[in-house]
């Protein structure tokens, strides 16, 4: 198989669940964003909001919020020290891929980065849940936006080893 840089980088990618306490560096973050906002929507409208939580306390609150509504125990999004909410307009036709699209591009951010990243969608669904939409608009979300997806953020404490791809591929 071809190699470079950019292809070694995503198949280094891993789901990252267990963060060290150690902050995330501002440079880091505001790259990291970047590459989300720099990512394809549909028809160039990039309607996507994205809401940085720099610091690792204000994870653990989101954490707290959903932990209850979660209904399956003990919750804290890894313990990441950082993480950024994607935001989309309610009625957007393209919200869950623009939403795909831009965390893929922070994770792969992340990766280059030395960071380690991971996909949380807890927050599907629950957006109108009067706690949840407390934090969102303190946050600065518009009531009518939704978040589909947050890249929780922070150092590797724990290695995640590759796992063999199961889908296939058909040549034609």
């Amino acid at each position: 198989m071809l190699s470079n840089p950019v292809i070694e980088n995503i198949l280094a990618r891993r789901s990252t669940r267990s963060f060290t306490d150690e902050p995330v560096g501002r440079e880091q973050l505001e790259a990291i964003v970047t590459c989300g906002q720099w990512a394809p929507s549909g028809m160039n409208r990039q309607e996507l909001t994205f809401t940085v939580l720099s610091a690792g306390d204000e994870v653990a609150r989101l954490a707290a919020v959903l932990e209850p509504l979660l209904g399956r125990g003990a919750y804290d999004m890894y313990a990441a020290q950082a993480a950024v909410l994607v935001a989309v307009p309610r009625d957007y036709p393209y919200a869950r891929q623009d939403d795909s699209c831009a965390l893929e591009n922070m994770f792969l951010a992340a990766t280059s980065l030395g960071l380690g990243s991971c996909w949380i969608n807890q927050l599907e669904g629950l957006c109108d849940h009067p706690a949840v939409r407390a934090l969102l608009d303190g946050y600065g979300i518009p009531a009518d936006y939704e978040v589909h997806g947050i890249c929780a953020l922070g150092h590797i404490a724990r290695e995640t080893p590759a796992k063999e791809r199961k889908s296939r591929v058909i040549w034609v």
